[in-house]
């Protein structure tokens, strides 16, 4: 749905691995992550970037097939932007986006 819509994506396997792609590349706009990912939760991968300088202030969207009121408010409290339950609409996608971008129109790279 992203590179449908103009977007960069880069895609990881695992939580782990894209923790150690936003170390590693400094041209990420923001971040959309599954809940539920193997060897790095979501939760946990965001509570690690906002505890990293380079990190905390990519805005970070978590997306989950979940409907609970209390994982969405975990969510924001880690340090989430914005949360898009799932299933999700190429519209309400691109809507999120824009509204984690702040409109930016410059760098549409997202992990």
């Amino acid at each position: 749905m992203l590179k449908q819509r103009e977007y960069e994506a880069v895609v990881a396997r695992d939580g782990r691995e894209a923790y150690r792609i936003l170390q590693t590349d400094s041209r990420f706009s923001a971040a959309i992550f599954d809940m539920t990912m193997p060897f790095l939760e979501g939760l946990d991968l965001i509570r690690y970037m906002r505890s990293e300088r380079r990190l905390m202030k990519i805005p970070i969207m978590m997306i989950s097939a979940e409907q609970d009121l209390k994982l969405m408010a975990s969510s924001f409290a880690a340090g989430a932007t914005a949360f898009l339950p799932k299933p999700f609409t190429p519209d309400q996608l691109q809507s999120a986006i824009r509204m984690l971008l702040g409109h930016q129109s410059t760098n549409k790279r997202a992990a």
